[in-house]
């Protein structure tokens, strides 16, 4: 017992040390300070004079000797931690949150808004690419585009999520509108802030189509087509009902595991929740809560669903990425972080 009991006087003179030399340099605000000392002092005591704690012991009836007064020290260590992390936990939440506003608002400031002053008036398709170092590959998409659909005219919009390969002066070149992120946050913020963008211009319908060229901007008519003729709010290209190149065998029984747990978490059939080429109705998308900064292509659907939106899908054709290199993480990380993301919608 003695030598546990030394361990711990080290232990909280180690970290208190540790915590003033922090405060000394402005890593720590003087709260953490505070906290730190007061378990520090606790700790020392108990480790130096334990029988000071004894009218608390005997309060519980934890006598000498039954191992009780052990286990009642390390409960209220437990409960202490378990304090400290959810302080912590919302200090970076709220952190987290400040950022996230700020981005987005620093890239809507960033927007080609006097270019867009110059759009014609009429109805509007908006379609949006989050884009990071997609230079080689966003201005064929953007070409590739048709003009207008059904009457509406189509206005490409690219979220340059800062990237260092002049993304956005390629993207100017082919026409689209840019707005460029300050830093790089994630497809679902850049998506976000394209979201906004595209409310603001007065679009109809947004669509979002990836700018690395695996998505067909020819087959936009047919994506939006249920919208424009009132038969859904929201619209999924999928793949599976389609056509595609596969890109690994791992992925493609992603893509069928993820939508199966998504069909049975919603009630509805899903064959392609991985799909980030989809359009929505104007209304539909005021009414979405979106906070997913990466692993978004799930979360838009599964928000639609749960605002009661009326979502179908439509044959589209996927290939493999024109040239660059792909950005997804490696397969078992990405799924575990698309896990979560799916789960995180679904609770909401």
């Amino acid at each position: 017992m003695w030598l546990l009991r030394v361990i711990g006087a080290l232990f909280a003179v180690g970290l208190f040390a540790l915590v003033v030399v922090r405060y000394e340099r402005k890593q720590v605000s003087r709260l953490t300070l505070i906290i730190s000392a007061v378990i520090s002092v606790a700790i020392l005591i108990l480790a130096i004079a334990p029988g000071l704690f004894n009218p608390l012991f005997e309060t519980f009836n934890f006598r000498p000797g039954t191992g009780l007064r052990l286990t009642g020290v390390l409960l209220a260590a437990v409960v202490i931690l378990f304090l400290l992390v959810l302080r912590l936990q919302s200090d970076v939440d709220t952190n987290e949150r400040s950022i996230r506003l700020l981005v987005e608002s620093m890239g809507q400031t960033a927007f080609d808004w006097d270019a867009a002053a110059e759009l014609p008036d009429g109805g509007r398709i908006v379609v949006i690419s989050p884009a990071f170092d997609e230079a080689q590959n966003v201005g064929a998409v953007i070409h590739a585009m048709p003009s207008e659909v059904d009457g509406h005219v189509l206005v490409p919009v690219v979220i340059d999520d800062a990237s260092t390969d002049g993304t956005a002066s390629v993207a100017r070149e082919a026409g689209a509108l840019v707005a460029s992120l300050p830093i790089r946050r994630g497809g679902g913020l850049a998506l976000r802030v394209g979201y906004d963008v595209a409310l603001k211009l007065g679009a109809d319908v947004v669509v979002t189509i990836d700018a690395d060229g695996q998505h067909q901007p020819e087959e936009i008519p047919i994506l939006v087509k249920p919208i424009l003729d009132g038969e859904a709010d929201h619209v999924n290209g999928s793949r599976m009902l389609g056509d595609f190149e596969r890109e690994s065998l791992i992925r493609h029984l992603g893509v069928h595991f993820f939508s199966r747990v998504v069909t049975l978490l919603t009630g509805q059939r899903v064959t392609d929740i991985s799909s980030g080429y989809r359009a929505t109705r104007a209304d539909t998308l005021r009414k979405l809560i979106l906070e997913q900064d990466q692993f978004w292509t799930s979360e838009v659907t599964i928000e639609a669903l749960r605002q009661h939106a009326r979502v179908v899908e439509v044959p589209v054709t996927f290939l493999t990425r024109r040239g660059g290199e792909s950005k997804k993480p490696k397969s078992l990380r990405y799924a575990w972080n698309f896990s979560k993301a799916i789960v995180k919608t679904w609770l909401r």
